[in-house]
Parts: C-alpha cells; structure tokens; sequence
C-alpha cells in the first residue's frame, strides 16, 4: 500500500481550507485517510496571516516508513523545514525576455 501525504479540501465554494492528511494513494481526495497530520487555511485573516497547524513528530513518522508528500505539502514541509525545499520547476532564465538573453550569450 503507498501512503500519501497530501490535502484534503473543505469549506464553501470560494472559502477552502484544508487537512493535511496520510491516505492510500489509490484512495479519492476527499475520501479515506488513516491520519489528520494538519490543516491549511490559505485565506488570510485581517492581519494577513495564513493559519497552518501541524503534527511534526507524525509527519517525520509516515515519511520515515515511506510516505510520499504531494507536489504542494512538499512545499509546504519546506517552508517550515520539515522536508529540504523541492527543486523549483521553473527557469529563471526564461523570466528574462529573448531579446535580452540573445544580448547576454
């Protein structure tokens, strides 16, 4: 069985928030888990705070028997140093336009 770390979303239309939870692969998003390891509200309060609780020692677990995060709680176990910060999927060359990378080269 491959465990997933990823989220699960809940709330209303235009209003998410999310679990973080451990859940067979093969199971639907919102469907089974085996464990709640945290939340993520990303829409932030009056003081522009985003609100993300986490179960740190349950996280190190189920990664440590091989759970594989999702692409975005591995961003987010990388902002708060659970896990190193994945590779970025961008260049930072093409954020320069063509005419100007030609001038460089």
């Amino acid at each position: 069985m491959v465990v997933r770390l990823r989220l699960q979303r809940f709330g209303c239309k235009n209003s998410p928030f999310y679990r973080m939870v451990a859940a067979d692969a093969r199971a639907p998003r919102d469907g089974k888990f085996l464990e709640i390891i945290g939340t993520y509200n990303p829409i932030a309060s009056r003081e522009g705070i985003k609100e993300i609780r986490l179960k740190a020692d349950r996280i190190r677990y189920w990664i440590s028997v091989g759970a594989q995060p999702s692409d975005r709680v591995a961003w987010v176990l990388g902002k708060f140093g659970i896990l190193p910060p994945p590779p970025q999927r961008f260049s930072l060359k093409k954020m320069i336009p063509k005419v100007d990378r030609k001038k460089e080269e």
